[in-house]
């Protein structure tokens, strides 16, 4: 059960906007969501891509103009592997300043963060929660490659070493959002589970996702904060419902008669407590969300609840264990449309919650 945090159909945000201006960006998420504000990634930085903003610390990177891969052919790479684990034993069982260590955030590649708690200590509208972000361990590690091209997720001891520094880059961000005294929620961003299951990723297990999931999930509940799942697509929804996630992302949108088809976990996870983040204003499409009105999205989700009552939930029991989220996050779209699935984001939720 999920304390200290009650979600009543509240807004809420996907990491990325089409800005380059963190200070503006930032503002615009208070604009819309003050109650559960984020930061923000701004994908025109490469070094805001999904696998780049979170590969420093990781042991062997070697970084080219157009290519960042581990090199375990290296020389050294050994003895890096090796200040790798002590670094991380020293944080997790010796006491070591994990505010110090290599398993932070850092203005080069997440200016974002800092934006965000340099903002937070001015504002006037009570928070409920503060939000980050981290890319998850399945679509890190797969998107990850070694020297030879061949994706981590595939060695073991590597997959392990880029868990660890995931987990404790997230464990980290609970400890510094923690200080605003709300609850600081945590998503795992894991597009790539979306090809869970094709031939593309026919040798991962369903047993290594979970195995990956829980360490990062584990290190999220360990500072005190609510962990996420996202994924922006369809998936076998099994293997996220079966995780110790406290919050399940989804493109309410576009998959919701694909979600469904797992009514019986749908329903034992809102029944233990936890909480569903509607992704039910699009972003996928320029054309949708040019069409969507508020009026229209309101309505989507009406229907979708219905579909839902037909199974024996109970609507005021679904909104006040919902969030009301974009289907994943706009940094692929113009400003001009990205700043509508803000307004869009902010409109459903005060209708809904009205």
């Amino acid at each position: 059960m999920i304390k200290n945090f009650q979600a009543n159909g509240l807004p809420a945000l996907i990491g990325s906007l089409p800005m380059d201006d963190y200070a503006e960006a930032t503002k615009l998420v208070f604009r819309h969501t003050p109650e559960i504000p984020l930061w923000v990634q701004l994908p025109v930085y490469k070094e805001e891509g999904m696998i780049a903003q979170f590969v420093p610390g990781l042991p062997g990177i070697v970084v080219e103009k157009e290519r960042t891969y581990i090199d375990t052919s290296a020389g050294g790479f050994g003895e890096d592997l090796l200040n790798f684990y002590e670094d991380y034993i020293a944080v997790v069982e010796g006491g070591a300043d994990l505010a110090k260590s290599r398993f932070v955030l850092t203005e080069d590649t997440a200016k974002g963060f800092f934006e965000l708690t340099k903002q937070l200590k001015a504002v006037s509208v009570p928070l409920v929660a503060v939000k980050g972000q981290t890319t998850g361990p399945v679509t890190f590690c797969t998107g990850m490659n070694d020297q030879n091209g061949k994706a981590i997720f595939y060695d073991e001891q590597i997959r392990d070493a880029a868990v660890k520094l995931l987990a404790l880059k997230a464990g980290w961000q609970v400890r510094e959002l923690s200080k605003f005294g709300v609850p600081a929620i945590i998503f795992f961003d894991e597009p790539i589970l979306a090809g869970f299951g094709s031939s593309a990723f026919i040798s991962i297990s369903k047993e290594e996702v979970k195995k990956c999931f829980e360490e990062v999930i584990e290190a999220v509940h360990s500072e005190g904060g609510i962990a996420g799942i996202h994924v922006c697509a369809n998936t076998d929804w099994s293997l996220v419902f079966e995780s110790s996630a406290d919050i399940i992302s989804f493109d309410a949108y576009s998959f919701f008669d694909k979600f469904i088809l797992y009514a019986d976990h749908i329903k034992k996870f809102v029944e233990s407590g936890r909480i569903l983040a509607w992704g039910i204003v699009p972003t996928s499409k320029a054309e949708d969300v040019e069409k969507e009105t508020a009026d229209s999205l309101v309505t989507r989700w009406e229907d979708k609840v219905r579909d839902l009552e037909t199974l024996g939930f109970n609507r005021s029991k679904i909104l006040s264990q919902s969030l009301i989220t974009p289907s994943c996050g706009t940094g692929s779209l113009s400003l001009k449309n990205a700043k509508k699935v803000l307004k869009l984001t902010r409109e459903v939720s005060d209708r809904l919650r009205s």
